[in-house]
């Protein structure tokens, strides 16, 4: 095992224990799972208290813009084949909720952490990761995170002197950049959909060649770096050569990337591709992304969608027209307060599927779709929405606080 394996001193079982005290009251009227006033409360009692749960684990950070929820998922089953795990399986990705779930982990082996992107440079520090994982960088809440340039330098200096093997997307060049500082990197040819922001070169500014798959600066010579992994169709192509099949039941090429990148943190740690990909066909669903349920008599697929790069990966996994489409989404603190994003999605993808619009910001994205010359309706709410649809599976794609309301509302 990793780091030290010493009890917690008196001030962190306090803290751990008044965390949980926390967390509990929060659950008990109602104010959702609870982590994230836990973990605060307990950080406020030991500040270290965070490096001290970490400290037996042998610890696996894992960010990105999109798919860190999934891809955390996805390495912490595979990993479940080499010892138990703990895991902020439901997405609380800041500090305090990455407390919260270390603190259930005292018998754990590993502690497969998602880190929200603002915060990886110092969760790093804190935790001293064996291995980290980078899957991709687009704008997203640029009123909080700011832009993808500046957030893929902050990575790099904090990489720079961490020791952690970085297991990276080579296809994405802000990802390679921000890795690129780190003496140990394993190179994964993950592929990238949305190449929108990154088109300049993040090394010296100038334009990027993009030449097929590939990719370069004619300018000061940054280019792709060779990978060792690579996801190839429906398998994943090991730094040996070998091909091994990705059977999930997760849709769409982005969970097909997700899951080549897990390969390789798995590997990392001794767990054989066959294996890792094996204990990933179990996965189902993520904190209700994916899930199928049951509302009004009708079957509504949960989809959640949360910037433009997002949004351009759910568009191919939603089944043909004449399907119908509800769009969902809110401007919370959580979201973004900022809906600019909304014109950077390309919502021609839609045409010919009924479409309804709701969430707080329905009439932002309404002007969107009418500049897009797309047919939609504007509802209340999704029962309304639910109730106009035309018959089949309904496909609901959401923002984050959108999608949380959507879940409390069917049930899910």
């Amino acid at each position: 095992m990793a780091g030290n394996s010493d009890p917690l001193t008196p001030r962190a079982k306090l803290a751990v224990t008044a965390g949980r005290a926390a967390a509990a009251a929060s659950r008990a009227v109602g104010r959702g799972s609870g982590s994230v006033i836990g973990g605060k409360v307990a950080l406020r009692l030991d500040p270290d208290l965070l490096a001290r749960l970490a400290g037996h684990l042998d610890v696996i950070l894992v960010s990105a813009t999109n798919g860190k929820t999934t891809t955390t998922r996805l390495i912490a089953e595979a990993l479940r084949a080499s010892g138990p795990v703990v895991s902020n399986a439901l997405g609380a990705n800041m500090p305090a909720g990455i407390t919260s779930a270390l603190a259930g982990g005292s018998d754990a082996k590993y502690g497969v952490i998602e880190v929200d992107e603002k915060y990886l440079a110092g969760v790093a520090r804190d935790v001293t990761p064996k291995a980290i994982a980078l899957l991709n960088l687009s704008r997203d809440q640029l009123d909080r995170a700011a832009e993808t340039r500046m957030l893929a330098e902050k990575w790099r200096e904090g990489l720079a002197g961490n020791k952690a093997t970085v297991i990276a997307n080579c296809d994405d060049p802000l990802i390679a950049w921000a890795a690129s500082s780190s003496p140990n990197v394993v190179w994964v040819a993950a592929g990238q959909a949305w190449k929108d922001d990154a088109w300049s070169c993040p090394s010296c500014g100038g334009v990027l060649q993009r030449p097929s798959d590939d990719w370069f600066c004619s300018e000061c010579g940054f280019r792709r770096p060779m990978p060792s992994w690579a996801l190839a169709g429906d398998q994943v192509v090991d730094p040996h050569g070998s091909a091994w099949p990705i059977r999930l039941r997760l849709p769409g090429r982005a969970n097909k990337a997700n899951a080549a990148t897990s390969a390789a943190v798995a590997a990392h740690f001794g767990v054989p591709p066959q294996v890792a990909l094996e204990r990933m066909y179990e996965v189902q669903a993520v904190a209700g992304r994916y899930d199928v349920v049951r509302f009004q008599n009708r079957d509504l697929r949960l989809l959640l969608a949360k910037n433009p790069a997002g949004w351009l990966e759910t568009f191919s996994l939603i089944d043909p027209p004449p399907t119908p489409v509800i769009l969902s989404v809110n401007a919370r603190g959580a979201d973004g307060t900022d809906t600019s994003w909304l014109w950077d999605v390309d919502y021609g993808r839609l045409a010919g599927h009924p479409i309804f619009v709701i969430g707080d910001r329905k009439l932002d994205l309404a002007v969107r779709l009418e500049v897009a010359g797309l047919d939609f309706r504007v509802c209340e709410n999704a029962d309304e929405a639910v109730g106009q649809a035309p018959p089949g599976r309904i496909e609901v794609i959401a923002n984050y606080t959108a999608f949380q309301d959507l879940r409390r509302r069917v049930g899910n």
